[in-house]
């Protein structure tokens, strides 16, 4: 801009910037289907779509089940 006295500097970014992770699970959800398992007992319950298997207790010895995939890594 001519005359104003400020000047725009136009850079040559690249647009990487910092993120780009992609949370958790690695991006993706683990979907339909699956179990929900103890990880103290090994009970295992058919997972339910839209209820999180972090909000069901064992119903053998009352702990926090968790995602089948979360155990077998």
């Amino acid at each position: 801009m001519r005359g104003s006295g400020k000047t725009i500097n136009m850079g040559q970014g690249r647009g990487l910037g910092q993120g780009g992770g992609q949370g958790r699970n690695k991006g993706g959800a683990f979907g339909t289907g699956g179990y929900c398992v103890c990880a103290k007992c090994g009970a295992k319950l058919p997972h339910q779509q839209g209820l999180k298997c972090t909000t069901i207790k064992c119903p053998d010895c009352g702990k926090t089940m968790v995602r089948e995939e979360l155990l077998n890594k």
